[in-house]
């Protein structure tokens, strides 16, 4: 049982439930996996050298909500972090939108989601100029999550940073000493007062009365940048949940694992069909919008200064981490006739496909004119 068997199973249900709360972005990915590797309109073409079989297959939706597709996609961006590494140690600071605005984020995703980047960038950013460990320009990575382990509505972002600074008036790498980068205290009262007013003065959100005067903001150090990189991997394209999470799917409930963040055991939630449905679909992003930015000396545009921070490291002595080569996963197919390998011949629309397999039948004719 899939995700979007469940989906296909029982949208009617869930459309006339939920019809208020489903957005155009929610809608676009419904009708992406429902027509995951099932819609004809356009198909990818194999025909087996050794016979004269030949086949057309359904393509996949590429919805970065899909969890049948953007294997690849989540592995090439593993791949080019991983690149990026230093022989450092690293930071995880995670900035949380509270409870109390979480409705607001719920209607203005958009709007929200984006000021929490740009203020908690700007936090740090300060932090590190002010800091006497740092005092240079930093690069961080942040990867916007909707949701905790149970599903939950809970936006946050998680962002990766390297315990360490560049200064370009002495072009000299600075390591951060220690297992301490900021005081999540002071990085919690900074983030409130800066988003509020964001919100309020900038984007003129109505907010609601009641807004906690503590808010959370953890900085917990990681050790070696490769783990927290593979942590934050896991749901940045392939959905939220993954289809071998759902366990049952018995009398109008569905039941899925998850591992509790607070023990480490696998602890199993069960809710209606209809509400576990909106529970995942709740977490579509608008479209457009980049759940996963660079800053600082991580940008693209830093890929020569970064290149160069790398050798001085190198030259110090460093000892770089081994990058595993990442494999390309190449679509393999084999004839059903002969069970030999069927080659990928390109991808074509519906009334193309006909023609071209047309044309294959009659070349293989003999006599055969077209």
């Amino acid at each position: 049982m899939t995700f979007i068997d469940i989906l296909r199973d029982h949208l009617d249900e869930f459309n006339a439930h939920y019809e208020q709360q489903i957005t155009s972005s929610m809608q676009q990915a419904i009708f992406a996996m429902l027509s995951c590797r099932t819609n004809t309109e356009r198909t990818s073409q194999w025909a087996c050298q050794s016979c004269p079989h030949h086949a057309d297959f359904p393509l996949s939706c590429g919805h970065r909500s899909c969890p049948q597709c953007q294997h690849n996609t989540t592995e090439d961006w593993l791949a080019k972090q991983q690149a990026k590494l230093l022989p450092v140690e690293y930071y995880m600071v995670t900035f949380t939108l509270p409870f109390e605005l979480r409705v607001i984020a719920k209607h203005q995703p958009e709007t929200i989601y984006q000021a929490m980047f740009t203020v908690a960038a700007s936090v740090l950013k300060d932090f590190a100029k002010n800091s006497k460990q740092l005092g240079g320009e930093i690069g961080f990575t942040g990867v916007l999550h909707t949701h905790n382990r149970r599903r939950d509505y809970h936006p946050h972002i998680h962002f990766i940073i390297p315990a360490g600074s560049f200064n370009k008036d002495k072009r000299q790498w600075h390591k951060s000493k220690g297992k301490y980068l900021f005081n999540s205290f002071n990085l919690a009262k900074v983030w409130r007062a800066r988003l509020l007013e964001k919100l309020t003065d900038e984007l003129n959100c109505k907010l609601p009365e009641a807004i906690p005067k503590k808010w959370v903001v953890d900085c917990q150090h990681v050790g070696k940048g490769l783990p927290a990189l593979k942590y934050l991997s896991r749901y940045l394209y392939r959905g939220v949940l993954p289809d071998r999470n759902i366990i049952s799917n018995i009398d109008g409930h569905v039941s899925f694992e998850y591992q509790n963040s607070q023990t480490g055991t696998t602890e199993i939630r069960t809710l209606p069909t209809v509400k576990f449905l909106y529970q995942i679909l709740q977490h579509v992003l608008p479209k457009g919008l980049r759940r996963v930015r660079d800053y600082g000396l991580l940008q693209g545009s830093c890929r020569k200064l970064r290149l160069q921070i790398q050798l001085m490291l190198a030259v110090a002595g460093a000892v770089f981490p081994i990058i595993a080569e990442v494999k390309k996963v190449v679509a393999i197919r084999s004839c059903p006739c002969c069970q030999q390998p069927m080659k990928f011949m390109g991808v074509h629309g519906k009334k193309h496909a006909r023609l071209t397999s047309f044309i294959m039948q009659k070349t293989r004719e003999p006599n055969a004119t077209v």
